[in-house]
């Protein structure tokens, strides 16, 4: 009878290791990132009702612990979005985002900044784009670029996330400046588009707001369209707090940075110091760590797409 009792329990132990390893790979490979500067640390944090107006879908936004968060729901009837009161020429932005879970294809969740509400034929645009998954693959983090309005070609690229993003919050990050933008998450850089001849034509220059929202991207978002949202598992809800707004504020009708103030320092940008030009050895070591186990697309990559690359792509 003992006997029989400890293969019982042998047996239990291996099914639970079993069903441990097959949870951690549904999830995708959990990687510990390399330690990096917490950019995070250096500017100050509000609430979500202090940085943000409803963009849509009022109804399906909701202030919690009285407006110091937010959650943003999709649901047959509407998706939904905040957008910064101010606009930004330069700065450093974060929302701290907690995904929604389980099925979640087609759903779309992107924090980004844009001003094409003002200029819809020359916008410039800087997007972090999650698209939810379906039950085979992970959330998937897409970065993009668009400067005075070159929509024409998409410069775009894809990441695994090295944890899960449906279980806590996470820091999202743009940080932009004259000199390069950076798209950290949780700090660590996933990627730098350095201003340089190449891109110049491009690189984003007008003031622009921030946004966060979810919607139903079904015709593109996960796998070309092929999986659709799937409204059986509605609401999908998103949460939003840690907001940093940390940017030269623009004053109206301005399209530059002189014509910006900032309430907080002397300084109209605040990410125009030393420590902004270029990346840290510490943040190089994440950046090529995140992207040598987590990007599986660049449009610099993509010569189907592209019979002659972008020239931002060959540049040294």
């Amino acid at each position: 009878m003992e006997f029989f009792h400890q293969q019982k329990t042998l047996l239990l132990s291996e099914l639970l290791i079993f069903c441990m390893i097959s949870v951690a790979s549904s999830l995708g490979p959990m990687y510990t990132p390399p330690e990096v500067e917490r950019l995070t640390d250096r500017f100050s944090r509000l609430s979500v009702s202090q940085g943000y107006n409803v963009f849509f879908g009022g109804v399906n936004v909701r202030l919690t612990n009285n407006g110091s968060s937010a959650d943003l729901i999709l649901d047959k009837s509407s998706g939904s979005g905040l957008v910064s009161r101010d606009k930004y020429y330069y700065g450093f932005f974060n929302a701290a985002l907690k995904l929604p879970a389980n099925f979640t294809s087609g759903v779309v969740v992107a924090f980004y900044l844009s001003n094409q509400n003002i200029f819809p034929h020359n916008h410039d645009e800087l997007d972090f784009e999650l698209l939810g998954y379906d039950k085979r693959r992970d959330w998937v983090l897409q970065t993009n670029i668009y400067g005075n309005g070159s929509v024409s070609t998409g410069r775009e690229e894809k990441f695994y996330l090295w944890f899960d993003p449906t279980q806590d919050f996470h820091d999202y990050s743009i940080l932009w400046n004259n000199h390069h933008i950076l798209f950290l998450v949780d700090n660590v850089p996933v990627r730098e588009v350095v201003h340089n001849t190449a891109i110049s034509s491009v690189y984003p220059s007008k003031p622009m707001s921030i946004y966060v929202t979810i919607w139903d991207g079904s015709q593109w978002a996960t796998r070309g369209g092929k999986y659709p949202v799937n409204y059986t598992y509605a609401p999908f809800v998103t949460s939003i707090k840690g907001v940093e707004l940390e940017g030269c504020v623009s004053q109206q009708n301005a399209s530059a940075a002189s014509a910006c103030a900032r309430r907080s320092t002397s300084s109209l940008d605040p990410v125009d110091g030393e420590e902004f030009v270029k990346l840290s050895q510490q943040q190089m070591t994440g950046l090529d760590w995140a992207r040598r186990k987590h990007m599986f697309y660049s449009y610099c990559q993509d010569t189907r797409r592209y019979k002659v690359l972008p020239p931002e792509c060959t540049a040294t």
